[in-house]
């Protein structure tokens, strides 16, 4: 068992938790609980830690987080030493470091002829990246396409609000957003900014061929560049004197608006 938080391991992970450059040069993120560790892929399951109460618990959770334990290896650390190690105010008690898996646009585009996108552009706060990529797993998005200064989609508050669905959405960072939206249109996808200017509201489009949505900043918006690169925009009306909503409700009613008109025949 693990008892110093001097040890080489544990100061490793505590800098990876802390660190993006330091994830990317590593290819391997942090994923914290009993959901997370359940339902990461055997294949890209790097090293598990667990506290040494967490082995003393009774739990559902727990008791399979346990059986799945028996056939791996893993590290036992003191309950102070996790505590350091935790990114969480009341830690579950496992922790594990997960591979990084990139997909590219060529891979997205094999998976079906009527791909459905969501294209985020300096989407900043953690929270509505880790929604986002859980919804577009519920409403079934093909892939999610960030552009480069997006806040790090590996930073334990985004994996915590994917809730498992990181390993499972597709996602890339483009170096140049603009260039994708190119690539894909020019491989037949409408794409459609959401933009508070348009003219069109969101429900007066039809989703149900190849489609892409584009979200901005949560202040900002998209870059005038960016809306003139999709050539489609819609909105989303508002009562009141709200003047927008939230980047992660926009973009959860705009999938689900794709999912709905894709289930009807």
């Amino acid at each position: 068992m693990i008892t110093s938080a001097s040890n080489g391991k544990i100061k490793w992970v505590c800098t990876l938790r802390e660190k993006a450059k330091l994830r990317r040069k590593e290819q391997k993120f942090i994923a914290e609980g009993c959901k997370m560790f359940l339902e990461a892929p055997p294949e890209r399951l790097s090293e598990v830690y667990v506290s040494e109460s967490f082995l003393k618990k009774e739990g559902e959770l727990e008791t399979a987080c346990k059986e799945r334990l028996k056939k791996i290896s893993y590290e036992v650390v003191s309950d102070d030493v996790y505590k350091k190690m935790s990114d969480t105010v009341t830690p579950q008690g496992i922790l594990c470091v997960i591979a990084i898996k990139e997909a590219s646009l060529q891979d997205m585009l094999k998976t079906t002829n009527k791909p459905l996108f969501v294209l985020l552009e300096n989407l900043q706060d953690p929270g509505n990246l880790g929604t986002i990529m859980r919804t577009a797993e519920g409403a079934g998005v093909t892939g999610v396409i960030l552009s480069k200064d997006c806040v790090d989609i590996y930073n334990p508050k985004v994996i915590r609000s994917t809730m498992g669905s990181i390993y499972r959405v597709p996602h890339f960072y483009a170096e140049d957003l603009c260039g994708i939206i190119e690539q894909i249109k020019e491989k037949g996808i409408n794409v459609y900014a959401a933009a508070l200017d348009s003219s069109e509201i969101y429900d007066t489009y039809s989703y149900k061929e190849a489609s892409a949505f584009l979200i901005g900043n949560e202040g900002n918006g998209l870059k005038p560049e960016t809306i003139a690169a999709a050539g489609k925009c819609c909105y989303l009306p508002m009562e009141g004197q709200v003047e927008s909503l939230n980047a992660s409700v926009a973009a959860s009613i705009l999938m689900y608006e794709a999912y709905r008109q894709r289930r009807i025949n």
